[in-house]
């Protein structure tokens, strides 16, 4: 087993002080945003060798990946750590987006090789080859934007604003009775894209027609029963004035999870974190097509290409209990599952859900890993990574410990 240390994402976006506070170290004074766990060749974590030296993990893994993964990981995904876990600090929101299926992540990084764009392009679409589904579990409350609302419910929103600028005698902005009219047609599929494309097209009738809205709001519109939903529109006006994502979050899910709720995202789901501090897992991969909320480049038609028009409840990922007392989070994807482990001082051991190679993360108290080949004592905030070879682990509480332990374990998916 392998301590490791793991790479901070400074983003604009990023909460200067949750991820501090969540693993008991000082702030740095910047926005960080992310912590990436895993081996992802952008940002991987550095793990230390018995002997004293370090080295990136991506590169460990490389010296033998059947040791490291496991015979049946490598044999589907490849010799490489098939997720990436992250800690993500939202203080504002972060870009409405969207994640491609496996076949277009293999297709558009391979068309932008071949066209010669830079890896590391600002108007790149794909950075890898990988789809990107993905996971996020609350550690604080949370807020969301995620898939779309029934073309319906998101027509009624509108309504109720065309009546409420109404109100003062000047009128419906044309564009506002044009997305009325789009959520109105009978196809479910045709109505979201209609609506959705003349949205994200943006220009002066957009911003107008934002801005109408929310001068009409903030002088004291009625907001009921859309109380939520509007002033999400107002908030996210004040971060990016007259961008297309402002109105289009009115076609989405909006979500607020509790603390312990989890959420997960397939492939084509539009969606947008606000605020909030989460255990985010996902495939290795850090392809993002963006639609708004960003200064970033946005590529309308391979966005359009990627987005299933289709709405869809709220995917909630509800908890697991295994035979073995293990509490996991288990999303519909290979890649990955996550499992949070609680230990009460001098309690029993929690034996790890592991499924090839699998991280783990401190984020309250002290624990000892426990394998035939030898223990590794973490303390808050300390993370590992722990080898396929190195199966099966148990998870002690240090002894004579003042306060429960908390960690999180990812590990390959063990479902068939």
């Amino acid at each position: 087993m392998y301590e490791i240390d793991n790479v901070l994402r400074p983003y604009a976006w990023g909460s200067t002080t949750a991820i501090a506070g969540l693993l008991g170290r000082p702030a740095s004074g910047g926005p960080e945003a992310e912590l990436w766990i895993g081996a992802h060749p952008d940002s991987p974590s550095v793990a230390s060798r018995p002997d004293g030296t370090t080295a990136p993990l991506n590169e460990l893994i490389g010296e033998d990946p059947e040791h490291f993964l496991g015979s049946e990981s490598v044999a589907e995904f490849g010799p490489r750590l098939p997720f990436l876990a992250k800690i993500l600090a939202a203080a504002k929101p972060l870009s409405l987006q969207v994640h491609p299926s496996l076949d277009q992540a293999k297709a558009g990084f391979a068309r932008e090789n071949a066209d010669g764009v830079p890896t590391g392009a600002a108007h790149r679409n794909y950075r890898d080859d990988n789809h990107k589904p993905e996971m996020i579990f609350a550690l604080t409350p949370f807020d969301a934007l995620c898939g779309f609302r029934a073309p319906e419910k998101s027509r009624d929103i509108f309504l109720h604003l065309a009546g409420c600028l109404e109100l003062p005698g000047n009128g419906v902005p044309q564009l506002l009775k044009d997305v009325i009219e789009d959520l109105s047609q009978p196809e479910e599929a045709t109505a979201l894209r209609s609506a959705f494309e003349r949205l994200i097209a943006g220009g002066k009738e957009i911003q107008e027609a934002t801005s109408r809205v929310v001068d009409v709001l903030a002088s004291g519109a009625p907001m009921a029963p859309y109380q939520q939903e509007l002033s999400t529109v107002l908030s996210l006006h004040g971060e990016y004035p007259g961008d297309p994502g402002v109105l289009i979050s009115l076609l989405l899910n909006r979500l607020s999870l509790e603390p312990g709720q989890a959420v997960y995202l397939p492939a084509g789901n539009v969606h947008a974190y606000l605020h909030g501090l989460g255990v985010e897992v996902m495939a290795s991969s850090d392809n993002v097509l963006r639609g708004g909320l960003t200064p970033k480049f946005i590529d309308i038609p391979e966005l359009l290409s990627t987005i299933a028009f289709e709405s869809v409840g709220v995917p909630m990922l509800r908890p697991e209990t295994s035979e073995l007392g293990q509490e996991l989070y288990c999303p519909p994807f290979r890649e990955f599952q996550l499992q949070r482990i609680e230990l009460l001082p001098d309690g029993e051991p929690v034996p790890l859900a592991q499924s090839g190679a699998a991280v783990v993360i401190v984020v309250a108290g002290s624990v000892i890993l426990d394998s035939p080949k030898g223990d590794l004592q973490l303390g808050h905030g300390a993370s590992a990574f722990l080898p396929a070879a190195d199966a099966p682990v148990n998870v002690h509480p240090v002894s004579g410990a003042a306060e429960n332990a908390v960690a999180f374990a990812v590990t390959t998916s063990m479902k068939a």
